[in-house]
């Protein structure tokens, strides 16, 4: 005996007309059509399998495994990538791609095929409850047998997919999906409609529903839209800086302790292990003002070597003396909504190597400003070479002595304490530009710490922060060190900017990885002999250890979540080489799954099964009825349709003028037959000679009849 829960099949021709709908939608309308086709054709096909509980747990196993390497290969090879707004919804791609991760629960209807074909050729046509829940399955072997025997209608169910994956296509500004959407819900609800209410309530419901439908549809995209301008905003606060080349606002005057985080924020691989570049420069400012230093607003594009379109070049007359690979992340969105972002580069880059110009479809752009910075934008995450060496650099000269008010300009505002820590140095002997600034580095080494903690002003103190620093707490991070380190070179004359970026100094394995806490800003000083701009920083050492105040342990468990994120990303933006062995991976399992669902039917063991079972008697109630003998009688004549229930079948045949004068009789036998098979306290002796008594009369009755 067996219990069916949600035992409602669907009209006839509905999973017809769905996949003929999710095929014209999704423009595989002969392959929508088959597929109906095959599920329509059970109905008037007679021949069933005979499938197993087991059978049916494989067949729903090989479908999650197609689909779940569906929706690996689409996140692999995702043309568009990056962003919250982007994985939901299929907007037009560049490049005449329209791939994204949800493109794979399109093919839903096709990868849950066989598990709906196996239902509806079953000899019982439903599934088993443990099949669809991974849950009870567990639960069935661990040895419950409530579970047993319990089995469901998925046709309605499957009817939803259908539906639902005829939505999955790119937008093209039609209301198509939504009335083919809408009639075909109209009809699957209208044989389960309630009769409590009259038609016309009923359709006074579904008109308003589909009016909000119509209301909402229109909603979704303006929310979209706030949802893809809003998730990079988000991820950028929760998760990475965004980093302006532009200007940078210092945390000079801020009071409290400045705190950074251990999350990895580059990763670096030297092509000669050891042998790493002290810094990585994000970007360089010329003017300070009220705690903001700010750098140049133009941005040029950086030519790619046209005859492998992977190099960009910075300087053609310059080789480079090493090579480093680099992995960071854009942080930033551009106005079109791709990532954007400014890469840490080594100082004296030349050039940029294996960075294709068209990265997974997306068209990579580099940019530079005539202060250093190199913006990019296209991917979420980079992965390239860096070749770079001693000499010139791609950064523009200073001005002219009568044209500079850029490299050598200090705010009148903090003059003073400027001036009056150069009378406290002594330049008596600086005589060029390289002993004043060994005096400078003299003096900030012998004279301030290095503290991240900012205490509060004095009551009336009018003193800048800049020129508290100079004058009274002679204490502070690395930015007070690096603007004070440059307004005090161009007090002196020394043409000097203000760079930002990362310290390199944390091994991981042969390469190096720089965390956000290794953010770092320094001084760059133009070296009037090499003509060229050189790295100075005054900040103290001991800057490293200070910030360095996790412990192993939490180093080790970011490291971790790090490496996860990497690889993610990496197989989002298709910089893995993982993405060809997805499915490849799975073909064994898959393999298996068939060959145990069409092969493994152990012939033998199944013959002597059935052999048994027909020789045994059947253990449910009511087995041995007469009244299955005269049903056996009349469906010779009157078949019984795969979805009708004994009554109404009993009732179409009663219908027939030659049966006129059995309806009494056989509504009588019929509800001694239901009692004897789900009355729990069945029929009495007397009630079973009855039974078999009277169908003997009518059976001799019909063939009287049939003479």
């Amino acid at each position: 005996m067996f219990d069916v829960f949600l035992l409602m099949k669907t009209p006839p021709f509905l999973l017809f007309a769905a996949l003929l709908f999710w095929g014209w939608q999704s423009h595989w309308l002969v392959v929508g059509a088959l597929a109906g086709a095959v599920l329509e054709a059970s109905r008037q096909v007679k021949s069933r399998w005979d499938l197993e509980d087991v059978d049916f747990n494989r067949i729903w196993s090989l479908c999650f495994l197609v689909t779940a390497a569906l929706v690996g290969y689409y996140i692999t090879t995702s043309d568009q990538g990056g962003g919250i707004g982007r994985f939901i919804h299929r907007a037009p791609a560049r490049n005449g791609s329209d791939t994204t991760p949800l493109t794979a629960f399109r093919w839903l209807p096709l990868t849950c095929f066989p598990f709906i074909a196996a239902q509806v050729y079953n000899l019982r046509p439903s599934v088993p409850l443990t099949a669809v829940s991974l849950v009870l399955r567990l639960r069935r072997r661990r040895g419950e047998a409530s579970l047993a025997g319990h089995y469901l209608d998925i046709s309605y169910g499957y009817f939803i997919i259908c539906v639902f994956a005829a939505g999955i296509h790119q937008n093209n500004a039609t209301h198509s999906y939504l009335w083919g959407q809408a009639l075909l819900i109209l009809w699957a609800l209208w044989k389960l409609r309630t009769r409590r209410f009259g038609t016309f309530y009923w359709a006074a419901a579904m008109v308003t529903v589909m009016a909000l439908g119509l209301l909402g549809e229109a909603g979704i995209g303006q929310v979209e839209r706030i949802v893809q301008n809003f998730d990079a905003r988000m991820l950028a606060r929760f998760f990475r800086p965004n980093l302006d080349p532009t200007q940078s606002i210092t945390a000079m005057g801020q009071i409290g302790e400045l705190k950074l985080s251990s999350r990895i924020v580059v990763w670096l691989q030297p092509e000669q292990a050891g042998f790493a570049p002290n810094y990585l420069r994000e970007a360089s400012y010329a003017t300070y003002q009220h705690q903001t230093w700010k750098g140049a607003i133009q941005f040029y594009p950086v030519p790619v070597d046209p005859t492998d379109g992977t190099s960009w070049i910075f300087l053609t007359n310059k080789p480079g003396t090493a090579t480093i690979n680099i992995t960071c992340y854009l942080n930033g969105r551009s106005k079109e909504g791709d990532p954007e972002g400014v890469l840490p580069l080594p100082s004296g880059t030349c050039r940029l190597l294996n960075l294709p110009a068209l990265l997974a479809s997306t068209a990579i752009g580099i940019q530079t400003n005539r202060l250093g910075a190199v913006l990019a934008n296209g991917a979420g995450l980079m992965v390239f070479d860096a070749r770079y060496g001693p000499g010139a650099t791609f950064d523009s000269g200073p001005d002219s002595e009568t044209t500079n008010r850029f490299d050598l300009g200090v705010p009148t505002n903090e003059i003073p304490a400027i001036q009056q820590a150069i009378d406290e140095i002594n330049f008596a002997n600086a005589t060029n530009d390289a002993l004043k600034r060994l005096a400078v580095a003299q003096y900030f080494a012998t004279k301030f710490t290095y503290s991240m903690w900012q205490g509060p002003p004095p009551r009336n103190d009018t003193n800048t922060p800049l020129a508290r620093f100079l004058l009274e707490t002679r204490s502070g991070h690395c930015e007070y060190f690096a603007t004070a380190t440059v307004l005090l070179l161009r007090r002196l004359g020394v043409p000097a900017r203000y760079a930002i970026g990362y310290a390199v100094h944390e091994t991981s394995g042969s390469g190096y990885l720089v965390r956000e806490r290794d953010a770092h800003a320094w001084c760059l000083t133009w070296d009037n002999d090499r003509k060229q701009w050189v790295d100075f920083d005054t900040t103290p050492a001991s800057w490293v250890a200070v910030e360095d105040h996790n412990t192993w342990l939490e180093d080790s468990l970011s490291y971790l979540r790090a490496w996860l994120v990497l690889q993610f990303e990496k197989l989002r933006w298709r910089q893995a080489h993982l993405r060809e062995y997805i499915l490849w991976t799975l073909a064994p399992v898959m393999a298996v799954l068939v060959y145990f669902i069409i092969f493994q039917r152990r012939t033998k063991a199944r013959t002597a099964k059935k052999s048994a079972v027909a020789e045994a008697p059947a253990i449910w109630p009511g087995h041995d009825s007469a009244f299955y003998r005269l049903e056996k009688a009349l469906t010779e004549d009157l078949p019984r349709e795969p979805d009708e229930s004994l009554s109404g079948w009993l009732e179409r045949a009663l219908a027939a003028p030659a049966l006129a004068e059995f309806r009494v009789p056989l509504r009588e036998l019929l509800r001694l037959h239901y009692r004897y098979r789900f009355d729990p306290d069945g029929l009495t002796a007397a009630e079973k000679q009855t039974l078999v008594e009277q169908v003997q009369t009518v059976l001799g009755r019909l063939k009287e009849m049939a003479r």
